[in-house]
């Protein structure tokens, strides 16, 4: 309903496919035509051009490729799919087909990302150390994926974003404590090699701790921030924290600290929105298929990590 929301307020002509005629009641409430209903998506395939696909996450596979396949452009949310190797066949079946195919990788799109991933490749932290995410809460468990799947991609693919990179190790412990056959906890350690050196990131997941964490530190040598994505405003705080030298030995300096204004566009308005203009300019998208592929592939390597208690390398 979330995504029907935000396109209802762009410039689209809008059609909705639902398998449960029940829930075609909530868009025909909020304004979608009758006559621009259905439940069946093959009545609408000639008359639509992209196609935004927000569906449980097993049926995310074998839809898009479908769909690709029909010619029409593809936004698929969060993940392209379960497997490496099927989100690998979606990113190869869009470019095979000159198609776009963008991926609800939503925190790329929130202002604040855009700020710290600009900050961090301008070179104002310096070489980043660590970036630490904390991203539950105690809420409704998702019944087609466990919480690495449902809510740790989105910050392993942040730290992707921001770093252009792939981490070359996972190491990754998780359990089930409501006992459901997929982890409600789950705690990530990625190593990555860039162009300045060794970062070591983390993302800590869960569906358990009390209140609702959204936040990441990253800690650099010229410059740590603070961003917290359930602020309202001034979501990313600045430390000018340093360390030096004394006989003694080393000296913690406590720097300045200050907000950074971003806008506060809604991310979701900002995703679609990008979506649309990649159908209209055929430009490749911000989370494009391969993105997506790559996140799959992170999230692959730290189950197996954490069901054989083993790091896993990544090619």
């Amino acid at each position: 309903m979330n995504h029907l929301r935000v396109l209802r307020s762009l410039q689209v002509d809008l059609f909705v496919c639902d398998t449960d005629p029940v829930r075609l009641q909530g868009p025909k409430l909020a304004g979608v035509r009758e006559s621009h209903l259905t439940t069946d998506i093959s009545k609408f395939s000639a008359q639509v051009d992209a196609v935004i696909i927000v569906t449980p996450a097993q049926t995310h596979f074998p839809l898009g490729l479908d769909l690709l396949a029909m010619g029409k452009d593809v936004f698929i949310e969060k993940p392209l799919a379960l497997t490496a190797d099927e989100a690998k066949q979606l990113a190869l079946m869009a470019q095979m087909k000159k198609r776009i195919l963008q991926v609800g990788h939503i925190f790329r799109f929130d202002p604040a990302s855009g700020w710290l991933a600009f900050a961090i490749n301008q070179g104002r932290f310096g070489r980043i150390h660590m970036i630490r995410g904390r991203f539950g809460g105690f809420k409704r468990p998702r019944n087609d994926s466990g919480v690495l799947f449902a809510d740790g991609i989105h910050f392993i693919d942040l730290y992707n974003y921001f770093l252009r990179a792939l981490p070359k190790s996972v190491l990754a412990i998780q359990h089930d404590f409501i006992g459901r056959g997929m982890e409600d906890v789950s705690f990530v350690s990625l190593e990555y090699e860039t162009d300045l050196g060794t970062v070591w990131a983390t993302v800590d997941n869960d569906y358990q701790l009390p209140g609702k964490s959204r936040d990441i530190v990253i800690v650099g040598e010229k410059l740590s921030a603070v961003c917290d994505y359930n602020a309202g405003q001034n979501k990313i705080k600045l430390f000018e924290n340093r360390r030096s030298r004394t006989v003694g030995g080393l000296e913690s300096i406590e720097g300045a600290v200050t907000s950074v204004e971003c806008s506060a566009e809604e991310p979701l308005v900002t995703e679609l929105r990008a979506f649309l203009d990649s159908v209209l300019t055929r430009q490749k998208p911000r989370a494009g298929g391969w993105e997506g592929y790559e996140a799959v592939r992170v999230i692959e390597a730290a189950m197996a990590s954490a069901k054989t208690g083993q790091k896993i390398m990544i090619d």
